[in-house]
């Protein structure tokens, strides 16, 4: 009886999709402590992961070596990641996010057009999945912020279901008013 059990459950384990994580390191930075005895150096390290298929995550870690500090980002950038509502290769409208002095804007493009993008900014959308889309950087050139504000961005994203219906309630709530003239 538990034999037969644990090949049902092995069977199961089996069958479940295994996501492929694609990991991209935007920065690895030289960070310094001042201790009494001198200054301990580390490295931090920020790493974006997506699956290319409108999920998408951010982790920022520190370790003494650069692996550490890699593996550690990469553990907790799965740890949090975050939903994104696409329609089909770019999204479904304009937004404008911000992080601390980072703006960033993004656009809807037609298919073709690729990803106009810089930086870390680049790095979250194609790691979310957006292969159609026109961005722009304001503000702060801190990748990590304009990291956070892409992601913000594209989790504020509507459905195009939803705007759609928005568009409809707005048009029947609003009221028809006729003037008679006299």
């Amino acid at each position: 009886m538990r034999d037969e059990l644990n090949t049902v459950v092995k069977q199961a384990v089996e069958e479940l999709p295994i996501e492929e994580y694609e990991e991209k390191v935007i920065q690895i930075d030289r960070v310094t402590r001042v201790v009494k005895g001198g200054r301990r150096m580390r490295f931090r390290a920020t790493v974006v992961v997506g699956n290319k298929n409108g999920r998408v995550g951010i982790g920022v870690e520190k370790s003494g070596e650069v692996v550490g500090a890699i593996t550690k980002a990469v553990s907790q950038a799965k740890k949090n990641m975050k939903d994104v509502n696409l329609k089909g290769t770019t999204i479904s409208h304009e937004v404008l996010s911000k992080k601390s002095g980072a703006r960033v804007f993004l656009k809807p493009a037609s298919e073709g057009t690729g990803v106009i993008a810089g930086g870390a900014v680049r790095a979250v959308l194609e790691a979310a999945g957006v292969k159609d889309i026109l961005s722009k950087m304001l503000g702060s050139n801190s990748k990590i912020n304009n990291a956070y504000a892409t992601i913000d961005a594209l989790v504020s994203i509507r459905p195009a279901k939803a705007m759609k219906e928005d568009k409809s309630d707005k048009s029947e709530k609003k009221p028809v008013i006729k003037e008679e003239n006299k």
